[in-house]
This record gives structure tokens, sequence and C-alpha cells, in this order.
């Protein structure tokens, strides 16, 4: 049976077919093929059929267009088997020639595109079991559909969200109050540094002591180390007190002020040598309810409760001056009126008034400091008192500064001069001083002797070591008793033993287990 092309001679063959490899071209192409059998009529089978019935069922049309030169190629163009292009309708795509049975079974050829898909049949019963087929699964798959939630389930997923939000507004929020805290925390510090401190800081004087003979100097003298001064009536008066502005005000409209502790009281000279003289007559016992220095101390703590007094005289050195002065002009005009009588000297003495000496003016002191824990503080001219006021404002303006300085949250020094730690590097230099230092540290031991106990032992484990080797109790206490310790050098050297306290000491202090062993007590 053989299979003949109808059409024209010269006519192209049909887009996406191709002459067999090696066979000579045939002379020409028709849109249709004729299959001729001896047992029936000729049947004309369209190629666009042919091509449907190749195609699984179900896969989009678009293998089949773009077999036929409808597909995104176009018409003019179409790729060719090797990758390329040709164009004009002459240009053909490689073809496969495979047997197709027909009705018959045999005879038949079948012109196949390289870009088709291998047939399959049309029906479904073709295919075994009636799968769909392989190619087409993972276009035809359904698309998954979302997942539908529950009322309470969309409830519970809307608090979760709110919550989340809410916390996230939250960590900002305390971000924000935490930069503001240490941004108003730094501009305290910066406030309570020397330099700025005094920025915030107003002295307030009485009027008196503008009135007195050297107050215009005090107030000059403030003024000059660039204090705020304001005069005020005290409630004691010739009295100085202080005020700190607030750093950060609460309330922005106004400022506000705090009370310093601290006061600084004027005593007049009068008035003072008037007060150690009721101290004097009240110790002798010949007059009771005259004004002395306690009396009116506890008149200025009833006017100012919680108050660090602090009391000033200006003079005082004068005034002993002068009373040298009268002593020794007494003492002449007594030299040249030897001859008067008894009772014109009387008489002189009684009106000269009450003399206050250097000894009265101390014991007076001392007996106030004692009971009240006030100090007076004396000042030969108004100028030293100018520079003492200036002096005791810097110290109020740097109180804060200075104990936030001692607040290290130990009960000991970590570092000072006379007694600092002692470094040791990996090598262990330094431990033999660490050594030495612990001796050191028992009471009444120098540096002589905790020498001499470090030269006899090197290190605590020698010490250990030698104290086990001791036969009783009595021998260990006394094993470092006989050490020497020299001190000085030269003519002037001298030597002493450790003795048998000390020696005792160390002994409790290496081997006993009770760490509130008081070593003073002991023995």
């Amino acid at each position: 049976m053989a299979a003949a092309a109808g059409g024209a001679e010269g006519r192209s063959p049909p887009s996406g077919l191709s002459p067999r490899p090696g066979s000579p071209p045939s002379p020409g192409w028709g849109s249709a093929v004729v299959v001729l059998s001896s047992d029936s009529e000729p049947e004309v089978v369209p190629l666009a059929e042919r091509v449907k019935r190749r195609l699984p069922r179900g896969r989009p049309s678009a293998e089949g267009s773009a077999a036929l030169g409808e597909g995104p190629c176009g018409s003019g163009q179409r790729p060719a088997a090797g990758g390329g292009s040709q164009a004009g309708t002459g240009g053909v795509l490689g073809a496969e020639v495979r047997p197709w049975g027909g009705a018959n079974g045999a005879g038949e050829a079948e012109r196949a595109a390289p870009g088709l898909p291998e047939a399959a049949p049309t029906e479904p019963e073709a295919r075994p079991g009636g799968s769909p087929p392989s190619g087409g699964s993972a276009e035809t798959s359904p698309v998954p559909k979302r997942r539908k939630y529950s009322q309470k389930e969309r409830e519970a997923m809307c608090q979760a969200a709110w919550q989340r939000r809410k916390e996230r507004e939250a960590r900002k929020r305390q971000q924000e109050e935490e930069k503001e805290r240490k941004k108003t925390l730094a501009k305290i510090l910066k406030a309570q540094r020397p330099g700025e401190c005094q920025k915030y800081i107003t002295v307030v004087l009485d009027p008196a002591i503008l009135q007195v003979e050297g107050g215009a100097q005090v107030l000059a003298a403030l003024q000059s180390a660039n204090y705020s001064c304001v005069v005020e009536r005290q409630a004691v008066p010739c009295s100085i007190t202080w005020r700190r502005k607030a750093v950060i005000p609460q309330t922005e409209d106004r400022d506000e002020w705090t009370e310093e502790p601290n006061v600084l009281v004027l005593l007049r000279l009068e008035e003072f040598l008037s007060m150690v003289h009721g101290y004097k007559q009240e110790a002798q016992g010949c007059a009771e309810g005259q004004e002395t220095l306690q009396s009116f101390v506890a008149q200025v703590m009833k006017k100012m409760p919680g108050k660090i007094l602090a009391l000033t005289v200006v003079e005082v050195e004068k005034y002993f001056r002068c009373l040298r002065a009268q002593s020794k002009k007494r003492l002449q005009q007594a030299t040249v009126h030897r001859n008067e009588g008894d009772h014109q000297r009387r008489k002189q003495v009684q009106d000269s008034g009450p003399e206050i000496s250097r000894l009265d003016v101390e014991e007076a002191l001392v007996d106030l400091q004692l009971c009240t824990q006030v100090q007076v503080t004396f000042f030969a001219s108004w100028e030293e008192l100018g520079e003492f006021a200036m002096m005791f404002s810097k110290a109020v303006a740097e109180a804060p500064y200075k104990r936030q300085q001692e607040q290290t949250g130990f009960s000991f020094y970590l570092e000072n001069k006379w007694c600092r730690g002692v470094k040791v590097d990996p090598s262990g230099k330094g431990l033999f001083e660490v050594w030495k230092r612990q001796i050191q540290q028992f009471n009444r031991v120098s540096l002589e002797m905790a020498e001499a106990v470090v030269s006899a032992y090197p290190s605590p484990q020698l010490l250990d070591q030698a104290y086990s080797r001791c036969s009783s109790e009595e021998e260990r206490e006394n094993l470092l008793a006989n050490i020497l310790v020299r001190r000085g050098d030269g003519v002037t050297a001298t030597s002493r033993r450790i003795g048998p306290e000390l020696s005792r000491r160390i002994y409790l202090q290496m081997t006993s287990h009770d760490p509130d062993l008081y070593l003073d007590a002991t023995g």
C-alpha cells in the first residue's frame, strides 16, 4: 500500500512537517493526506484532525495551534530543529516519520513535528485503568483552598496581634523613659561636678551682717567668686544660709529651691566675751542665768532644727593684744602710784571691768565642743572672714558630689596611698609582698616585724609545715617568738624579738577554724 499526497506541484509542506531525513524531496505537499486501500474508497484525513487526535484530552490547544503555525511564533517564522529560525513559508522544521496504523494497520506513514508530544489515545478507555495522562497532572491539579478560621480562632488571632502590638508599644515607651532617665541623670551629675555646682547655689545673708563693720567685705568676697547673693531676714541674726536650685524642676513655670542644712552665724566680739564670762561664772558657781555659748547654741537649734551650726568670731587676737597692753599699762601705773592706799587700787580694778584670759576662752570652747559638737572659728580680720565664707560656700556646693564619690558600696577602702593593693602577675611575682602585707595587718605590727617574719618563712605553706613539725601546742605558739627584728642602720641600729604575744596571734590566725575569733582577746 502506498501513500500519495494530493495537491499541485511546488506547494510547500504543511507547517511543522519536514521530509524524512535521507529521503528525496517530494514533488509537492498538500493540505490533506489520501489513504488508498484496496477494500475501501479513498479516505481524506485533514492534518488538523490528525493533530487533534494525537493531543491528550484536556491539554490546552496552544500546542496544536503552535504546530499549525498559529502559536506565539506566528506563521511567518518558526523555530528550526536546531534551535534557529527560518523566514518565510518555505522554511520547514525537521520531521520524524513514524508508522501510523490506519484502517488496515499497515502501509501508512506518519509525519510528526518534533515539538509535538507523544501520541496518546483520545479516549479514556485507551489508557489502562482510566487514569489521566501523566503529562497534564501538574497543570490540571486543583489549587489548594485557603483554610477558613472559626469565629473563636479569629478572635484569638486578633487578641494575640493586639497583645503583640501592646507589648511593642510598652517596650518602646520603656526605652524612651530609660533614655530620658539617663539623660536626666547625666544632667544632674554634670550639675554636681566642681565648677558647675556653684551655678546652682544662692547665698542668703541676714541684713544685720551688712550693718556691722566688715559685713560689706564679706558680701564683696562672695560676689567676686560669682556666687548669687540674696539679702533676706533670717531666723537668727547675723547668719548666712544657702539654697540649692533644682536642676530639673517639676514645674517649668518656676524654679524650685532646696534649703541646705548648713548655717554660719557671726558672733560679735562683745557678745562672745560676755558668753565666755557667763560660762566662767557658772563654772565657779558665782552666778546663774547668764547667757553662755551652750545656751546660745540651744536657742539657735530651737529656731533652726536640723541645721549644722558653725560659729565665727572676728578680731579675738586683737582683744588679747589690747589686754596685754592694758596689763602692762596698769603695771606701770601701779609702780608710779605704789604709795597710794589699797582702797583706791581696788576701785581701779573694779572699774576696769571683767577680764577674759586666753585660758578662759579655751575652756569655754572645749566645753561647747564636747557638749554640742559645735566649733568656733576665729579670724584676725574681716578679709579672712570673707575668704572663709567663700570657701564655706564652695564646700556646701560640692557636698553632694563628694558624698557620691564616697559611696563605693564597701565598708573598707578599696585603695589608699598608704595601703593599696599588690599586683601579682601570672608568674607569681608579688606573692611575697602579699604575704608580708598579710602579716602587717595584725594589730601593733610594724613593717620591720613583718619583714622579719616573712624572711624566716617566705610563704604561708612553709610556716604551716613548721607548725606541723612541732610536737606540742606550746611549741607552736612560741615558734616565732625568738625571731630578731632589726630597726635602723649603722651605729643607731637596734634589735628586738617578735615576742610570744605576736607569735601566738599569728599561730591562731593560721590554724583556727573560728571566723569570729578575736585574736587580741585570746590568751
